[in-house]
């Protein structure tokens, strides 16, 4: 069962036409599909919203509804909104006055429609996404077409106006007593009426393009962030405002560095005697280098951490994330007579049995439980 239309809009039924109409401009801000484009409910709530508009701010169908309620209204021939055009086609001039035509070309009367949105994709260097980048892409978009200068009438004629809504893109019925407006169903809202078209738009006014456009990647993006270029989508009909291009990038992987928010990861090989005695390393990081002590004894796998050598932070927040550095302590595959002979006689001192079959996993297994001990 619909709802009380005086609670959809939040107003006591003795309220003014002033309070009605100040209640209906919050709800149609909050909810207007331009601000909610992946909001089915918002949508909804915004039709309900101007349903219960039109019948309070109507004399004669709030009298109805007042005294008869919702089956009142569908007696008398009243019918609802089947979608968010035909509510801007019947109140685009209160949409005019409400957004200062701010809302994709529903502020006016005839239905003009706004430029469709558009979406490329862009692949980085890790390096380029971490610190910043312009790019220069081309991009496939709806302009302005030229020979016609948009009107998409041939050269030597004009678009005439309408002869069934006047020029005004909507036309009304009379179902006894309440005059509903609708879309005219001859131009289409449009007002106009192309007789003949132009050969280079076929009579849309538009015309596909190749357009060259810089991107400005801002420091610290990551794989997947989307950046939105205002009015760079395909160009809206006759005048009406443009869409908005968002670009999604797509970093590719890092041979060495690996992304973890703002901070930045790597693993750095460090050898068997460097991890018992100690020592310093210089490490690569994605700003420059940076140099770590190794305390004797550093087990493999530990992870030190170079606080502010990260990432950027995006969204106005200051400063970097941090670097974590984990380090490995690597196992040569071959080694040398002398080698072995000092790493058996270490094994000796450790009470560690060895051979010459599998030294190496000797090695391994005996290194492990001794830089983890």
């Amino acid at each position: 069962m619909p709802r009380d239309f005086y609670e959809v809009l939040g107003v006591g039924k003795d309220a003014s036409a002033s309070d009605i109409k100040k209640a209906y401009r919050k709800m149609a801000r909050e909810f207007h599909p331009d601000r909610n484009k992946d909001n089915p409910e918002a949508a909804d709530r915004f039709k309900e919203a101007s349903e219960a508009y039109a019948v309070l701010s109507d004399d004669d169908k709030k009298r109805i509804y007042d005294q008869y309620g919702h089956s009142g209204l569908n007696s008398s021939g009243h019918q609802g909104f089947g979608s968010a055009e035909d509510i801007f086609s019947h109140f685009g001039d209160i949409f005019g006055d409400f957004f200062g035509g701010g809302f994709g070309g529903f502020g006016g009367s005839q239905r003009v429609r706004r430029g469709e949105d558009l979406q490329v994709s862009v692949r980085l260097d890790f390096l380029e996404a971490v610190h910043g980048t312009e790019k220069k892409i081309r991009v496939p978009r709806l302009e302005h077409c030229d020979p016609c200068d948009g009107s998409g009438a041939a050269a030597g004629s004009r678009p005439e106006t309408c002869s069934t809504c006047g020029g005004t893109g909507a036309v009304y019925q009379q179902q006894m007593f309440l005059r509903i407006r609708t879309t005219c169903p001859r131009c289409g809202g449009a007002g106009k009426i192309i007789s003949s078209p132009c050969t280079s738009c076929k009579g849309e006014g538009r015309v596909r393009k190749a357009s060259e456009l810089k991107i400005t990647v801002p420091p610290g993006s990551d794989d997947g962030l989307r950046l939105r270029l205002s009015g760079k989508g395909n160009e809206g009909e006759r005048g009406a405002p443009s869409g908005d291009l968002y670009v999604s990038l797509r970093v590719k992987d890092h041979d060495d560095f690996i992304r973890d928010g703002d901070d930045i990861r790597i693993a750095i090989p460090i050898s068997y005697p460097q991890a018992c005695l100690g020592a310093e390393i210089v490490v690569p990081t994605v700003m420059d280098t940076a140099t770590i002590k190794l305390p004797p004894g550093t087990p493999s796998g530990k992870i030190f951490t170079l606080h502010g050598k990260g990432a950027p932070r995006l969204g106005g927040r200051r400063g970097h994330g941090n670097q974590l550095v984990q380090v490995v302590v690597a196992v040569p595959k071959n080694i040398s007579g002398e080698e072995a002979e000092l790493i058996r006689r270490l094994a000796e001192i450790n009470k560690e049995k060895v051979s010459d079959k599998g030294l190496l996993d000797n090695i391994q297994s005996w290194w492990d439980r001794l830089t983890n001990s």
